[in-house]
């Protein structure tokens, strides 16, 4: 079982998915940081100087449903996807530039080439 366990771990996949999972966890606080301290109090200028994610609140009898902080983590989505997107098509557009296809080879038969010996030599006469 532990030798199992250890191809398992120690697989080239696995690995890159690790240091997948470490630098998008890193990223998501580099995109939530900017949300929270910049585009938000951003959108509160130019709203007049409202926080939305603490004057978007609705009590609904002890309970507080926090708008807001919900509108800042849909940001977040909005522009971790919208980064992961512009990234991936750049890789695919360095990675997989399409290589013009070659030409099939033509094979001639036996019979054909055989023909078109003969009809070079007619025309040589």
């Amino acid at each position: 079982m532990w030798s199992d366990f250890k191809k398992f771990a120690f697989k080239g996949n696995v690995l890159d998915l690790a240091v997948g999972v470490v630098i998008g966890g890193a990223f998501g606080k580099i995109v939530t940081s900017l949300v929270e301290n910049i585009i938000v109090p951003l959108t509160g200028i130019l709203l007049g100087g409202i926080d939305l994610t603490k004057q978007l609140v609705i009590t609904v009898g002890k309970a507080e449903i926090n708008i807001g902080a919900f509108a800042q983590s849909i940001l977040d989505f909005l522009i971790i996807a919208f980064s992961i997107f512009i990234f991936i098509r750049i890789i695919n557009k360095h990675f997989n530039k399409k290589e013009e296809p070659k030409p099939a080879p033509v094979v001639v038969d036996k019979t054909e080439a055989l023909l078109t010996e003969i009809r070079d030599l007619l025309k040589e006469k």
